[in-house]
């Protein structure tokens, strides 16, 4: 299972609301992890299939260093290639309603097909991939896995013929539906996700449906990552050859499983509770 994207060191912190214009606030609980779009899903893959690759790119500082190894530390094979300027980095404040709320900084990086430190001729023999960052290249090098899920966040890659065998995007979102509407003769599977209320598919052949939101396995803490999460539990499931009612059931619980932690990572579904 691997996963071609982009990472942002993030500062995780709580609030009791989030601030409005000219008010100044305290935030308690205060961490930092290596996140985004590529790192949460990796390392929900890699909690799923004992170990996961992330292809992806850093910024010329010390931030490269410190992400691999905690990603490493969760499980996860860095596939990296180093970039002049600074990694990406935000702040996540979750308040008392448990949503997040993002400010990010900078470029988001990733791995392009021309990066010769990538080797490219491995992603074929991935089961899955999950894509959420790269260029036409690295996508159409991703396409050699038996499966390929991308995100409709994907960027200027999507659209240009490289066939995916699902496209995930948040139906509650005007740019990713219009993203994913771009992208949609490419795609087998659309999965439209929902939030709290579970979400939708429909398949090139015709077929639709809609799942319901899972029954969270304890309080509600913080959203960040349950969007990530539920992307890599599909990429798993379609992987393991699962049909797609039970390959969007088990993406549900990993989304839903990841609420009930602080931070992405405090929470994620594991193999054992499959």
């Amino acid at each position: 299972m691997a996963v071609v994207g982009h990472v942002e060191w993030v500062r995780f912190a709580r609030v009791a609301h989030i601030p409005s214009p000219g008010e100044i606030i305290h935030a308690d609980d205060v961490f930092d992890e290596p996140a985004g779009g590529g790192g949460v899903a990796a390392v929900q893959l890699a909690r799923l299939a004992g170990r996961a690759t992330l292809v992806t790119a850093f910024g010329d500082d010390e931030i490269e260093g410190r992400a691999v190894r905690r990603l490493g530390e969760l499980g996860v094979d860095v596939w990296s290639v180093t970039r002049d300027g600074a990694t990406r980095t935000a702040v996540s404040l979750v308040d008392d309603s448990r949503e997040r709320t993002i400010t990010t900084f900078g470029e988001r990086l990733h791995a392009c097909g021309t990066d010769v430190q990538i080797d490219w001729g491995a992603l074929s023999e991935m089961d899955a991939i999950y894509f959420t960052a790269g260029d036409l290249g690295a996508l159409q090098a991703a396409r050699g896995a038996r499966v390929l899920v991308a995100s409709s966040r994907t960027g200027d890659a999507l659209g240009q013929g490289v066939p995916l065998d699902a496209l995930v995007f948040s139906g509650e979102d005007s740019f990713e539906r219009h993203a994913a509407e771009q992208a949609r003769a490419e795609a087998e599977l659309m999965v439209s996700t929902a939030g709290a209320h579970g979400g939708s598919y429909t398949t090139r052949s015709g077929e639709s449906g809609s799942w319901a939101s899972t029954p969270l396995p304890g309080d509600p803490v913080d959203s960040y990552g349950c969007g990530d999460s539920f992307a890599a539990g599909l990429t798993y499931a379609l992987g393991a050859g699962l049909a797609i009612g039970e390959a969007l059931t088990l993406a549900a619980r990993c989304g839903a499983t990841c609420l009930t932690g602080s931070g992405p990572y405090t929470r994620q579904l594991t193999a054992a509770e499959i």
